[in-house]
């Protein structure tokens, strides 16, 4: 029979892979492919007292966003938990914006997550993963 390397992805068991969902949200956590959004404001408004005139940029720093010590606890640990089903629903979604949000937000997002879990899934089905003497297991 065909070993666990031949064997072709299916979408749905792809999809069913919820700590690869974890460790990819966490990596795009620490190393969001755009480190920080630009947008353009349509009219002048005031939030918090701030006013921001119309055609301002207005630059919103998703790698600072994504390791602020008082949105992250240990921000610069790699904790895919943070995703798990039980705690992703207390992440505001405008703390975590690897893609963006709003009706802005990156068209290719979903494209984009299921091409980089089929990579994943792939490298890990073609190799074996072992620990030597040097390697910290926590």
């Amino acid at each position: 029979g065909a070993s666990c390397g031949e064997a072709p992805i299916q979408y749905e068991a792809l999809m069913q892979m919820d700590y690869l969902d974890c460790v990819l949200n966490e990596s795009l956590r620490l190393y969001p492919i755009a480190p920080r959004l630009e947008r353009v404001a349509k009219k002048t408004v005031e939030i918090n007292g701030i006013i921001i005139p119309k055609d301002c940029v207005v630059l919103v720093p998703t790698w600072t966003l994504h390791r602020d010590p008082e949105i992250w606890s240990d921000p610069e640990e790699f904790k895919p938990e943070r995703f798990s089903k039980e705690n992703k629903e207390s992440i505001d979604p405008y703390t975590y914006m690897p893609f963006g949000a709003g009706p802005r937000n990156c068209i290719g997002m979903r494209f984009a997550l299921i091409m980089i879990k089929l990579a994943m899934v792939e490298i890990l089905q073609s190799f074996t993963f072992s620990v030597c003497n040097e390697t910290e297991v926590r």
